[in-house]
């Protein structure tokens, strides 16, 4: 009986025993010491000895523990929530030895961020209760936007305070684009999908070349797949409303694909080193293209297509079967008439002289005024003259003079024509293994081997009776009646120009060399630069200041061509420094040989457009859009031109 008490006495002690002790602590567990105490149980619990477990993060202080989020997830949303899962996790196992060398714990921070970042009216605590309604209803799933926001959030908080978030955000960049927010921003952009569909084709390229993944044949097959499928889809388009409607679902199918592959492979390290070496592959491939793409614009440049050579065979042919009495053209008596208005125009190009020719009669508004002075090469004055022949202007007035003819253009007098023919001008341009060749090619275009290109410079010579000449170059075409230029007053300059200092390539040190003392001292580098191509000339304020002289004096003086390179240009700043008149804008308009960038409403203002560049309206390189406006004053059905399979 004794033993039988003594044993119900000591069970009640068991049982009653931890209820009271249990009671007291739950009682006082909501003190910050006691919370403190419990936590220390807790972490120090160790199972079967080990607890590295529990110890793969370090503990928040009590002061800061705060509760889990409650979020509520969508049906829709859990494929989703999975990726996000396995992304995290990845990162995290990623990570183990830096949270484990005591750094600043990431969890806590993102937990911080994401409360704060919460617009939904989460609350930062809550009971066990709440934490236990917490679970249930994310077993329900919730709203698809706030997981998105809340993982992307933990990515971003995660790779800004981990150690080794270098490797990782550079990979992350590429391989972890952000989906755009529908709803809270204000558009998306009209070529997001596309950028997106691009962007999953860099990074399917990258899996493709790495060991790992090559590894996985089955991988393999379907990555190819889906670029195939991708690259279909994509074709040319460059905005959404370009793509087919299932380009959707090849995103999606693609995007499944890759996070597969991110899967089988996330070495951040080994990625990022093969992004750096594809860009570095690529902008070698660039800087090749486009070192390329210049050589053979220039050649392109240099080039006659074979319609405007034999257009001039055919008109010379034609020419000298004429008689003597038909090679004459009309109304000689105005060339010397200083009254009239007269255009100064050197060509070799038939047909772009044709161009000019027609456009500025058409525009005329008092044709009969207009007397245009062709000058060309021996080779290509009989076609001129026959083309003009056969095809007179109306009522203006023309003549085509053969630059042979000047007999007092030579050598001994002009020092540009005794640089062109020396041995060393001669090797600059056809040597192809020069030692030093320059890096600008179009400084070696032959053309400025042309004594054509330089009669500008001698204008007061080639019309010694007249006043005033305009001179337009071949490659223009006129949109408006020029007579008002001659009646503007330049006040005592020699040119009228359209200034292109808008742009900084038009300065003066883009043109000169201000390494030289000569070019440093006698001109200011930012001084506004102008184009030729339609100039407006004071003949008598030519001859009062030498100009001629000027220009030949710089002209010796540039004779190792350490002043400038060549061209006509360049002299031209020199010569006419401070001796300018700045013309309206309206007047000239350049850059329709290349620049397509040009301006349709500045086009139709102008009263002359240039196809300065290399882009000419006559070759196929000109720009498209661009091209109507030559082509409008050509008659395509003319016999000569048919005969020569030119066409529009």
């Amino acid at each position: 009986m004794v033993v039988r008490n003594l044993v119900l006495l000591m069970l009640c002690a068991t049982v009653v025993a931890p209820i009271v002790l249990y009671t007291h602590r739950i009682g006082t567990f909501k003190s910050a010491s006691s919370r403190s105490e419990y936590m220390e149980e807790v972490t120090a619990f160790a199972l079967n000895g080990d607890s590295r477990h529990l110890n793969v993060l370090p503990q928040e202080s009590p002061t800061n523990l705060k509760e889990p989020v409650g979020m509520v997830y969508t049906e829709n949303s859990a494929q989703e929530l999975k990726q996000i899962e396995q992304k995290s996790a990845r990162v995290l196992s990623a990570t183990v030895d830096e949270s484990q060398s005591g750094g600043e714990n990431p969890i806590r921070q993102v937990t911080n961020s994401a409360q704060k970042v919460d617009e939904n009216g989460i609350s930062e605590t809550g009971s066990g209760e709440e934490n236990k309604g917490w679970r249930e209803r994310k077993t329900a799933q919730s709203d698809k936007e706030q997981s998105v926001k809340l993982s992307q959030n933990f990515l971003e908080n995660f790779t800004r305070n981990a150690d080794a978030s270098v490797g990782y955000h550079s990979v992350k960049s590429s391989l972890n684009r952000r989906k755009p927010e529908k709803q809270n921003e204000p558009m998306a952009q009209l070529d997001a999908r596309v950028c997106q569909l691009k962007d999953q084709l860099i990074r399917a390229k990258i899996y493709m070349s790495l060991a790992a993944t090559k590894n996985n044949p089955h991988f393999i097959r379907e990555l190819r797949l889906r670029i195939k499928e991708v690259q279909r889809v994509l074709g040319a388009a460059t905005k959404d409303s370009e793509l087919p409607k299932s380009s959707y679902d090849k995103l999606k199918a693609m995007e499944q694909t890759l996070t597969k592959g991110m899967q089988i492979y996330d070495d951040c390290s080994t990625t990022v080193k093969k992004l750096r070496a594809m860009l570095h592959s690529t902008e070698e491939q660039i800087r090749m293209n486009r070192k390329q793409t210049m050589f053979l614009t220039q050649l392109t440049a240099k080039t006659i297509p074979k319609g405007l050579h034999c257009l001039p065979l055919q008109l010379t042919s034609k020419f000298y079967a004429l008689d003597s009495s038909q090679k004459h053209f009309p109304n000689q008596e105005k060339l010397e008439d200083p009254s009239m208005y007269h255009y100064a125009l050197f060509s070799d190009n038939v047909l772009a002289a044709a161009v000019v020719v027609n456009s500025t009669v058409r525009h005329a508004k008092d044709p009969e005024k207009h007397v245009f002075h062709i000058v060309t090469d021996r080779l290509n004055y009989a076609a001129m003259r026959m083309w003009f022949l056969a095809n007179p202007p109306g009522k203006a007035t023309i003549q085509v003079k053969n630059v042979e003819e000047f007999t007092w253009l030579n050598a001994s007098y002009s020092p540009v024509l005794k640089q062109l023919g020396s041995p060393s001008m001669i090797d600059y341009y056809f040597r192809a293994h020069r030692a030093n060749p320059d890096s600008n090619l179009k400084f070696r275009n032959p053309k400025y081997l042309s004594i054509l290109n330089h009669l500008r410079f001698y204008l007061p010579e080639i019309f010694p009776k007249l006043n005033k000449v305009l001179f337009l170059d071949d490659d223009v075409v006129v949109q408006k009646d020029l007579a008002p230029l001659w009646s503007l007053n330049l006040r005592g300059n020699v040119i009228g120009v359209v200034e292109t200092c808008g742009q900084s390539f038009h300065r003066f040190d883009r043109y000169l060399n201000f390494s030289h003392p000569l070019i440093a001292k006698n001109f200011s580098p930012q001084a506004c630069g102008w184009a030729y191509g339609m100039n407006i000339f004071d003949l008598n304020e030519w001859r009062k200041q030498n100009i001629t002289e000027i220009y030949h004096k710089w002209q010796e003086l540039n004779h190792d061509r350490l002043l400038w390179k060549l061209g006509t240009l360049p002299p031209g700043l020199i010569t006419y420094w401070k001796r300018t008149f700045p013309l309206d804008r309206s007047w000239h308009l350049l850059g329709l040989g290349y620049n397509p960038n040009v301006s349709q409403k500045d086009i139709e203002q102008a009263a002359v457009i240039h196809y300065n560049g290399n882009m000419k309206p006559w070759l196929e390189i000109g720009i498209p859009k661009f091209r109507n406006y030559w082509t409008k004053y050509v008659d395509y059905d003319h016999i000569f031109l048919r005969e020569c399979n030119i066409n529009p």
